[in-house]
This record gives structure tokens, sequence and C-alpha cells, in this order.
């Protein structure tokens, strides 16, 4: 858990110095897919902690079948003319609120031992 810690302040810390330009149309899919890694990441520091059985190759392919899937209701929502990349970006919001939870309660759990 502590790499993932770690990864995930390198990126943040890369993300503030470093400027890249997005370009307008692909703000919506950028968005999705930043919210869809940090749901990946929070699920694997989630099964590690609550000593559920993590794999690699469970955690890679549901990071691509997550981004895949966000990106294609992203775009079937842009040729609806609908905002539902909204809609993604809630649901893996709360599933990451669900992980932060979880990760907070075996936290608390750590130092009341």
């Amino acid at each position: 858990m502590v790499w993932i810690l770690l990864g995930a302040l390198i990126g943040i810390i890369m993300g503030l110095t470093i400027d890249i330009p997005i370009p307008v149309p692909y703000i919506k899919y950028t968005a999705v897919i930043i919210i869809v890694i940090l749901d990946s990441l929070f699920g694997a520091a989630k099964a590690e902690v609550s000593k559920e059985d993590y794999s690699p190759s469970v955690f890679t392919s549901g990071l691509v079948f997550n981004i895949a899937l966000a990106l294609g209701i992203t775009l079937l929502g842009e040729r609806l003319g609908l905002d539902l990349y909204l809609a993604v970006t809630v649901v893996f919001t709360l599933r990451i609120f669900a992980n932060l939870g979880v990760l907070r309660r075996a936290f608390l759990k750590k130092i009341k031992r």
C-alpha cells in the first residue's frame, strides 16, 4: 500500500508542476480517466487493507475495463447530446468514497491496537 500512496503522491506532484495543455474536446475524457484511475488505486488499497484476494492481473484488467466502459459511456453521451460523463463521474466518485471509508476504518482499527 505504501507504493500505491507514493505513486499517487508522485503523480499529483507531477500533475501540478508539469504544464501539459489538454485540448478542450478531450477535457471530459481526461477527467473521466483520472477518476477511474483513482477509483482503481483506492480499490487496490482497500483490497490490501481488508485482506481480500489482491491480484495484479485483476487490478489491470479491471482498470482497463473500467476505463473503456467510462469512455464508452462518455462517448455515447456526447453522441446523444447528453452529459453522461457526469453520471460516470458520480458513480466512480461514490466508489472512491466507499473505498476510502473502508481504508479509514482499517486505519482507525490499527491506531486503536
